[in-house]
């Protein structure tokens, strides 16, 4: 029963929890790694004990997170979770798909500057611009 279970997690992946997404985060700005280094900006004081996300690390790769890759006896790991499949679970589960509503929410949630805005408005602009083409 655990074996189908682990099976079916693989095949579709849930959401990742808050710390499997802090790890996520580490893997998105990394790239492929083996666990040493995550666990080396995870924790770069020893917050963490290495076996603690090593543990993470292999239950993520089963849920299908992570996807691994041997090479001379050392783990190699890598996201298969996106951070655009992240972002877009939460404008679904908090906005119900409403971009402008999460736009909304975030401009009057935040204190932008008005380089921060212009940065945005040019974004929108080249959105715009690609959608055309």
């Amino acid at each position: 029963m655990a074996k189908t279970a682990k099976m079916a997690r693989q095949e579709t992946p849930s959401a990742p929890s808050e710390r499997e997404l802090d790890i996520l985060k580490v893997f998105w700005e990394t790239g492929e790694a083996p666990v040493r280094v995550i666990h080396q900006k995870m924790a770069p004081n020893g917050e963490f004990a290495i076996t603690t996300i090593q543990t993470l690390i292999r239950i993520m790769a089963e849920k299908g997170f992570l996807k691994v890759r041997n090479v001379n006896r050392t783990l190699y790991y890598k996201p298969c979770y996106t951070a655009e499949q992240a972002s877009s679970r939460f404008l679904h589960k908090v906005f119900d798909g409403a971009v402008d509503r999460l736009v909304l929410s975030m401009l009057r949630a935040e204190k932008l500057t008005d380089a921060e805005l212009h940065e945005i408005e040019t974004l929108i602009a080249q959105a715009r611009k690609e959608k055309k083409s």
